[in-house]
């Protein structure tokens, strides 16, 4: 009777609902962050030479910025703990991740990979924050954060994926035909 109880007051509450459609989302992307990041880390000399046999001036730089920011960023949107400054992150990550991926053919040969839909959930993250089930909820009072912090750091991680890309990379990674090698 108290399980049902229970079960009637949580779908009852829209925030409820919404919130369990947060941490849904948030564990998805946490864990698709943290174990790619854990991957790299796992066998770092083959990431550092994917990073140079992809043209990345300072390779090694470039494996420790990407490793550190999927793990830091998929543990605290795993936590829910400062979830705006996270999303950032991993959505500037992922911007060059789908950068990489078209890089290498037409852009519209495959537009729509991991990375791209990874983007999009983090910078959803970003705005509507972690929900109830979160670190911020419980401990800032925050399930959400005012647009005046997730507007400029969603402008932040778009300005940083674009500065990481030239300066690190270079290379114009939209093309409308496979680029010759």
């Amino acid at each position: 009777m108290a399980t049902t109880d229970v079960i009637k007051r949580r779908t009852s509450n829209p925030s409820a609902l919404h919130d369990l459609g947060v941490l849904i989302l948030r564990i998805s992307i946490a864990a698709t962050m943290v174990h790619a990041g854990i991957l790299k880390a796992v066998d770092f000399p083959s990431t550092v030479q994917f990073m140079e046999g992809g043209g990345w001036k300072s390779p090694t730089f470039a494996a420790y910025l990407v490793t550190a920011t999927e793990i830091a960023g998929g543990a605290a949107l795993l936590l829910g703990l400062l979830t705006p400054l996270a999303a950032c992150g991993i959505v500037a990550a992922m911007i060059d991740a789908w950068a990489v991926n078209v890089s290498g053919a037409a852009v519209w040969s495959d537009p729509f990979n991991v990375p791209f839909l990874v983007a999009f959930a983090a910078a959803a993250l970003l705005f509507v924050g972690a929900g109830g089930y979160s670190v911020d909820a419980r401990v800032f009072g925050r399930p959400r954060w005012p647009g005046a912090v997730t507007i400029p750091l969603f402008l932040v991680a778009v300005a940083a994926a674009v500065t990481t890309w030239v300066l690190l990379n270079g290379a114009n990674p939209l093309h409308l035909s496979t680029p010759t090698t």
